[in-house]
């Protein structure tokens, strides 16, 4: 899986995602205790409020960051938006009011919104070779899930030696580093050859997505992983420590557990996708998560929390991690920015509608019927998935072109069958604005 390091632009790219998120964890350590010190026992509805325009952020602006990538080199843009996290988290040891938090949560979630897309976008272009690519996807997985780990425990140990406001400091070394490590490296930007508005380079990248029939499979597998992400994420510190009756160690010992499950399956992904198809793989990993979180509904002791959590990473990294390489072969070079934004856009709309659900079924039902609720939605999401991307799902897809004529240089792509019908890798785009026999 290391070799893709050998790539000089990749290891570089790799680094600079890595630093990135470890200040990004530092900082939602210090976030935390910034709210704690601005609203003392109202901390708990400063961070929710934080989080839903975080997913509020992600959602609305991802898109439309995504159509002015279209214009600016991608190096460019990456190091700006990283600048702008730097000032943005210099900023907030500063604030003194709650409304001063939300602001600048904002301005700095939007740049994220900017940035990781167009970030993820540029990745396959450097990678071209699927399986180099795929060693990457599962490099990423590991980066994330490391994040959840080493963060706070980076965090804990500086807090003994500096305050909570220091942190914030981390994190603005963090993206400076990440911005710098951009710079070094000359990037792929791939240009659109045709010039489009506003609008339509806005709502490209969800046309493509919603056009493509893999892709709608992956945004209900988006759904399953949300529903069951969000009962582990919401709810593992009610479990632990009000329905068990544990300590603060025993909830991060059950998050490690999630986090161990996703990692194993990130170290072994390559190999397994190698010889398993895509589809295949993510429907196992989705139906993994429903019958999870669907057992979680009957635990009564905090050993059996533990290996379904466990269940429930693995799932969740089996389901995911593949994703992009769905993406890369569902658009063109320069229409990936647009579809990575795609992608970032709606899958986090699963996770705005599936966080206040957990926290609020769990608060108003009690958490085995929340399991059972969030169960049913990744359960009718795996069914949905399973009917929307075809078992097939053949790259190579013969197809006509009613109207265009055959002088036109298109027809010398693949191979032609007949006088108006020929086949090749099968793209939605402007000459091909529907999926054939979509159904």
């Amino acid at each position: 899986m290391l070799g893709v390091l050998s790539n000089r632009i990749y290891r570089h790219l790799f680094a600079a995602q890595v630093i990135a998120l470890i200040g990004t964890g530092l900082a939602t350590v210090a976030l935390s205790l910034l709210a704690y010190d601005l609203a003392g026992e109202n901390a708990g509805a400063v961070l929710g409020t934080a989080l839903a325009i975080k997913m509020i952020a992600y959602v609305g602006v991802a898109p439309v960051a995504a159509a002015f990538a279209e214009r600016i080199p991608r190096r460019a843009m990456l190091v700006s938006l990283d600048l702008v996290r730097a000032a943005v988290a210099l900023f907030l040891p500063f604030v003194s009011e709650i409304w001063q938090v939300y602001v600048l949560i904002f301005v700095l979630q939007a740049a994220s919104a900017g940035f990781t897309p167009t970030f993820q976008a540029t990745i396959p272009d450097v990678l071209p070779n699927e399986k180099d690519y795929t060693r990457a996807l599962s490099l990423s997985r590991l980066a994330y899930d490391l994040e959840s780990l080493v963060s706070p425990m980076l965090a804990a140990a500086l807090l003994t030696v500096v305050s909570f406001h220091n942190l914030f400091a981390g994190t603005v070394v963090g993206f400076l580093v990440s911005a710098a490590l951009v710079v070094s490296v000359q990037l792929p930007s791939p240009k659109a050859s045709v010039l489009r508005g506003i609008y339509d380079r806005t709502t490209r990248g969800i046309r493509i997505y919603l056009a493509t029939p893999r892709l709608r499979g992956l945004l209900a597998i988006n759904m399953a992983v949300a529903a069951a992400g969000s009962l582990v994420i919401v709810n593992t510190v009610v479990y632990v420590q009000a329905t068990f009756g544990l300590g603060q160690s025993d909830t991060a010992l059950a998050l490690a557990a999630f986090g161990g499950g996703s990692m194993l399956v990130a170290l072994v992904l390559p190999r397994l996708l190698d010889s398993v198809p895509d589809r295949r793989a993510m429907l196992v990993g989705a139906s993994a998560l429903a019958a999870a979180t669907l057992a979680t509904s009957m635990i009564a002791a905090y050993g059996w929390l533990l290996p379904l959590w466990f269940a429930i990473g693995a799932g969740y990294s089996l389901a995911q991690t593949p994703s992009g390489r769905l993406l890369r072969r569902s658009a063109h070079p320069e229409d990936r920015p647009a579809l990575f934004a795609a992608q970032f856009a709606l899958s986090h709309a699963c996770w705005l509608v599936t966080y206040p659900l957990a926290g609020w079924a769990g608060a108003t039902f009690g958490l085995p019927s929340t399991s059972i609720i969030l169960a049913a939605i990744a359960g009718a999401s795996v069914a949905g998935a399973a009917w929307l991307w075809p078992a097939g799902d053949p790259e190579m897809i013969e197809h006509g072109h009613d109207g265009l004529p055959g002088s036109h240089p298109h027809w010398g792509e693949g191979s032609v069958t007949d006088r108006n019908r020929h086949t090749h890798a099968y793209i939605i785009d402007d000459l091909h604005g529907d999926w054939p026999h979509a159904r």
